[in-house]
C-alpha cells in the first residue's frame, strides 16, 4: 500500500491532465459542447419516466427524481466498467513507451465519468428545488455512499483492466453482465415495494447484496425521503469495496510488466 500511495501522489497530476484533455476532446467537434453531458441523462430520465411512469403505471413519489438518481449512479458505474476492459490496449502508445502505474489510467477515466456524475447531481439538486422535496440531515450520508461507489468502481476497474489484457472477449461478457445487473438494480422501480413485499427474502437479497441496488436505494432514501439506510451495510460494503480495490491494485502491480508483451 505504501507503493500505491507514493505512485498516486506522483502520477495523480497526469491522471487529472489526461481527464481534462479527454473531456475537451469529447466536445471539441460538437455544436452543443458540454450541453450533451446534461442532455443525455435527462433524455434517458424522460424516456424511463414516460415508459414506466405512465405506460407501466409506476407510483413512486417524485418519480422523475427517483429515476434520475438511479440513472446517475448506474451510468457512472457502468461506464467505468465498460471502459476499463480495453484500457491498456487503448493506451498502448503510452504504456509501451513510458512507465506509468496502470491504475492511473483507471483514475483518469474515473475523473472523466466523475465530472459527468457531478453535473447530474447538480441537476438532481435543481429537481429537488423544483419538486419541493423536503431535505433532512440524512442527506449527509450521500458522502459515504459516494465513497463506496468510487472505491468499488476503482477496485472492479483494476481487476477488469488486468483480465482485459489477456481475454479478448471480456468486453462482450461484461456488456452482457451489466445488462442483466441493470434490470436487477431497480433503476426504474422500487425493489423494496415491487419485490420485497411479495418475497422479502428475495427483496433483501437483490436490494442489499447487489451493491449497486443497495447504493441506489440508499441514495434515494437519504435524498428523496429523509430516511436512514442500514448503516451496518454502509460499513460492510465500504470494507468489501476496499478489499476489492486492494486486490485489484495488487493484481496490477504483480502483472503489469507482462502487459506490454501481450499487447
Amino acid at each position: 500500500m505504501k507503493r500505491f500511495w507514493s505512485d498516486l501522489k506522483k502520477h495523480n497530476g497526469y491522471a487529472l491532465y489526461a481527464a481534462k484533455a479527454e473531456l475537451k476532446a469529447e466536445v471539441a467537434s460538437s455544436y452543443l459542447n458540454w450541453i450533451w453531458w446534461v442532455l443525455e441523462p435527462l433524455c434517458f430520465m424522460i424516456i424511463y419516466s414516460i415508459v414506466f411512469g405512465y405506460i407501466f403505471n409506476a407510483r413512486e413519489q417524485y418519480f422523475s427524481v427517483f429515476i434520475f438518481i438511479g440513472i446517475t449512479a448506474w451510468d457512472f458505474f457502468s461506464r467505468n466498467l465498460r471502459n476499463s476492459v480495453r484500457m491498456v490496449k487503448k493506451n498502448k502508445a503510452i504504456v509501451s513507451k513510458v512507465y506509468i502505474p496502470k491504475f492511473i489510467l483507471v483514475l483518469s477515466k474515473m475523473y472523466v465519468n466523475g465530472f459527468k456524475m457531478l453535473i447530474s447531481f447538480a441537476i438532481i439538486i435543481i429537481m429537488l428545488v423544483v419538486y419541493r422535496v423536503p431535505i433532512t440531515i440524512n442527506i449527509v450520508l450521500v458522502i459515504p455512499l459516494l465513497a463506496i461507489l468510487w472505491v468499488l468502481s476503482f477496485g472492479l476497474m483494476c481487476i477488469l483492466l488486468h483480465f482485459g489484457v489477456f481475454i479478448d472477449d471480456l468486453s462482450n461478457i461484461i456488456n452482457l453482465l451489466l445488462k442483466f445487473v441493470f434490470y436487477m438494480t431497480g433503476i426504474f422501480y422500487n425493489i423494496e415495494t415491487r419485490i420485497g413485499k411479495k418475497n422479502p427474502m428475495l427483496g433483501s437479497l437483490v436490494g442489499e447484496w447487489n451493491p449497486m441496488a443497495y447504493l441506489i436505494i440508499s441514495f434515494r432514501k437519504v435524498i428523496l425521503y429523509g430516511e436512514t439506510p442500514k448503516l451496518i451495510l454502509i460499513a460492510v460494503w465500504f470494507a468489501i469495496s476496499c478489499l476489492i480495490s486492494i486486490y485489484g491494485v495488487h493484481l496490477i502491480y504483480k502483472n503489469e510488466n507482462s502487459y506490454v508483451k501481450v499487447i
